[in-house]
């Protein structure tokens, strides 16, 4: 019996340590998780959020799509680039992919970006800046894994990550009866109801969380631990370009030419389109000519990405991108990716894999779908987590802190209102301030990220300010309204609308404005909930009552 008693003492005190560690790793690192997995599950639509940032126009008398790009339109493209870049290191034309779109003209003089968009049709030059300069759905990726915070930001993301990890093993033990939990969810009880919904989030999400972040660290392994590639292949970036050459060693890896300095007249791309499409058996996205006017140019035409017209669905892991590679010069072929590749697998692919598996790069939409709801589901778990923090050291507060413990759990309500509702409110001000700002405002894209981060500020700035509760209600009613009224600020600044989407099946454009529309009912009804939770509050009852939630201790 004492020893049994002992493996119970034991196997209790063991418990206790896990707990401390599971509250301490969620707290510290919450707040942070919950901007890290909201804008990593937004970033799963990156695409379609870049494409209405853009809100380019619909050109009129180009309907057809990659088809109706005609000889004239590529040889003008070709005139208009020598003549503005002509000793670019490449040149980059991306194809319409739907009707009404423009053919766009890319290339880098220096260490400045160039655009230029031209009728797909006529050639004719448009009126620039055609659409709107913006990082779109791009922003929410860097944030996502560095917090726009450059090499600090890796860093410290990487450390969350890892705190996550821990946080999710030690809730596993710490929560003995965590799947019998997940069947019972109680309404109304307080710290029970924030205790049964963290419960069921996470045992919903528990294999995605797992695999989120275990992919998401490994992917960056060389970063975060470089001293075996170092040791092995030395310092520099030569040393890094030598490793990623054997790790894609017989993958596939693209073709590359260096400048032989001898000049000579590029060939015709119109052929070149149609050959590449016969080999692919797809429509054609992008024609990027690199060294041109040397005697060792390279036409490279790549086929759809994920989610485009003409990209089908992709099942397989691992599944490149199709596309040739011609001698710039002759119109040689030099290479063939298919997108169906049937390579066996090999052992240097790992590192694919855990790519395709982290950004959602297989399975199409559906697959994309799942993981917007999965880090959704991640989210609400740690923002539960974050405010049952809250909750239960409100009622069980013993003076901890000293004279301090008062402003203490002040802060930590006012850092969960922002990291909870305040993150919402600077994505939805992130759209907002793309449509706002000026088409032609020089950095615009940058303006549009400061005004993310300066948004996010100004709700941590209104939470320290305003009464937990008021808080709360405030802001997610804000955020609420803000996804409400964003397809009639679009029509109002673009003239575009659900309407005008629909009609042109532009699915992409429509799915985004239908998703803020979700959200804004999810979140006015979370907004409904916490005020009435409020204003039903007995009065005898407010020091049982936990600050910000609206709901009784």
């Amino acid at each position: 019996m004492a020893r049994d008693g002992g493996r119970m003492k034991g196997n209790g005190n063991f418990r206790q340590s896990m707990s401390w560690l599971h509250t301490w790793c969620g707290l510290v690192c919450g707040w942070l998780l919950c901007a890290i997995f909201l804008t990593g599950t937004l970033s799963v639509f990156r695409e379609p959020i870049t494409r209405w940032m853009e809100a380019r126009p619909v050109l009129a008398g180009a309907d057809a799509g990659t088809e109706g790009v005609g000889a004239p339109a590529m040889a003008q493209a070709v005139r208009h680039l020598a003549a503005q870049a002509g000793d670019a290191r490449f040149w980059r034309i991306e194809l319409p992919q739907r009707p009404g779109d423009a053919l766009l003209l890319a290339w880098r003089n220096g260490r400045t970006n160039q655009m230029a968009a031209l009728h797909p049709v006529t050639g004719a030059v448009l009126p620039a800046p055609w659409g709107r300069a913006t990082e779109g759905g791009r922003h929410f990726m860097s944030f996502h894994y560095m917090l726009q915070w450059n090499a600090l930001g890796f860093w410290v993301v990487g450390w969350v990550s890892m705190c996550m990890l821990v946080a999710l093993v030690s809730g596993v033990v710490v929560h003995r009866r965590i799947f019998q939990d997940f069947f019972t969810f109680r309404t109304g009880k307080g710290q029970r109801s924030w205790m049964d919904a963290h419960n069921a989030t996470g045992v919903l999400t528990l294999p995605f969380l797992f695999m989120i972040v275990y992919t998401g660290l490994a992917i960056f392994y060389t970063s975060y631990m470089p001293w075996p590639l170092q040791a092995a292949y030395g310092f520099g970036d030569q040393a890094y370009a030598r490793f990623q050459a054997e790790l894609h060693a017989g993958g596939g890896e693209e073709l590359r030419r260096p400048r032989t300095g001898r000049p000579a007249e590029l060939h015709d791309l119109a052929p070149l389109l149609l050959q590449a499409r016969t080999l692919i058996g797809q429509p054609p996205r992008m024609v990027v000519v690199e060294a041109p006017g040397d005697a060792n140019a390279t036409v490279r035409v790549l086929g759809p990405r994920e989610g485009e017209p003409g990209e089908g669905q992709r099942r397989a892991l691992l599944n490149p991108v199709a596309s040739v590679a011609f001698d710039g010069v002759t119109g040689t072929v030099l290479q063939v990716r298919r997108h169906g590749a049937d390579a066996a697998f090999a052992s240097e692919q790992v590192h694919a894999v855990m790519e395709s598996l982290h950004f959602a790069r297989f399975g199409g939409w559906p697959m994309k779908w799942l993981y917007f709801a999965s880090g959704l589901l991640g989210t609400v778990m740690v923002a539960t987590g974050t405010v049952l923090f809250s909750v239960k050291r409100r009622r069980a507060s013993g003076n901890e802190f000293g004279r301090a413990t008062a402003g203490i759990y002040r802060a930590i309500e006012a850092l969960n209102v922002a990291a909870v509702a305040g993150i919402g409110i600077a994505c939805i001000g992130y759209l907002y301030a793309n449509r706002l700002l000026p088409t032609d405002l020089p950095g615009r894209a940058l303006w549009e990220i400061r005004a993310f981060l300066w948004i996010w500020l100004a709700t941590l700035l209104h939470a320290a300010l305003r009464p937990p509760r008021r808080a709360w209600v405030e802001q997610l009613s804000v955020a609420a309204l803000l996804c409400v009224a964003l397809p009639a600020l679009n029509a109002w600044t673009t003239g575009q609308h659900l309407g005008r989407y629909a009609m042109a099946a532009d699915w992409q454009r429509a799915g985004v404005e239908f998703t803020a529309l979700a959200f804004g009912a999810a979140l006015a009804w979370a907004a409904y909930r916490t005020g009435r939770g409020w204003h039903k509050a007995r009065p005898g009852a407010a020091k049982r009552q936990v600050p910000g939630n609206g709901v009784q201790g």
